[in-house]
């Protein structure tokens, strides 16, 4: 019998030749599961799925009891969890330490913290302060210089070589697309680049010739599943037969049991 081969650790997904991660992000227990379904190896959360669900603001510190009760509901699944904790929902390192615990205990391998355009040197003592306190969970370093300013170069080159040094184990630039500015960031870091997919950017194969090694979707699953819903309602009302993927009930009820019985196997053994 040949044995099947080791599944990778999550660092090791970013570091495959020519084969960035795509990590796509879920919002629930079924989204997980079924994206799992379909081969993905490693997925994330989203923040602003996880504040949508429950009618608060996302990016303001305001989720974090949800962001780990979703952590603790994905974290035995057969994937490899990243959870997107916003800034940390805390400007004290230990505060954000003491997530980062949180969440490993709950089974997730890595976090993406976000710096808000706040002080990289504030943002550098968190990453500095999750590594010191769970060394294996991997930091995933977001700096908003493209998502919420004017992109300045020097300044995006400056935090990301602050948070290299505290220890991140890659960094994310959301919000850069200009093939020339994603090449640049890739020859300057010393870690995986991580960028967020957009539409209207770089395919994922032009990223991967980037030498991108890790590309997020963000909240676009969530966004287009919404989307998709109000096509279809519009579609019903106007006599129309919806369009598009319709999982079945029992298809939904299958993943449910798949990662019931996942979650049993954890704890048996």
């Amino acid at each position: 019998m040949t044995a099947e081969p080791a599944p990778a650790s999550f660092a090791g997904l970013h570091h495959r030749p020519g084969e960035p991660l795509l990590l796509p992000n879920a919002w629930d227990h079924a989204s997980a599961g079924a994206l799992a379904a379909r081969g993905f190896p490693a997925i994330a959360t989203t923040s602003l799925a996880v504040a949508a669900a429950v009618g608060l603001p996302d990016g303001e510190a305001a989720t974090r009891e949800h962001t780990v009760r979703l952590a603790l509901t994905l974290g035995s699944g057969p994937y490899l969890l990243s959870v997107d904790a916003e800034d940390g929902f805390s400007q004290d390192p230990d505060d954000v330490a003491e997530l980062a615990r949180e969440l490993w205990a709950a089974g997730a391998a890595g976090i993406n913290l976000e710096d808000g355009l706040g002080p990289a040197g504030r943002h550098a003592a968190k990453i500095a302060a999750v590594k010191a306190a769970v060394p294996g969970l991997f930091v995933n370093a977001r700096t908003d210089t493209y998502w919420a300013g004017d992109g300045d170069e020097k300044d995006t080159l400056r935090r990301l070589d602050a948070y290299q040094e505290a220890g991140a184990d890659g960094v994310f630039v959301p919000g850069v697309t200009d093939p020339e500015r994603i090449a640049a960031l890739v020859r300057h870091t010393g870690v995986p680049l991580n960028v967020l997919y957009s539409p209207a950017g770089p395919t994922l194969a032009r990223l991967a010739e980037l030498g991108v090694r890790r590309v997020s979707l963000g909240s676009l699953l969530y966004r287009r599943a919404l989307g998709a819903a109000l096509d279809a309602v519009a579609d019903i009302a106007a006599g129309r037969t919806p369009g598009g993927t319709t999982p079945s009930y029992a298809d939904v009820r299958a993943l449910e049991r798949s990662v019931s019985a996942s979650t049993s196997a954890n704890s048996t053994g």
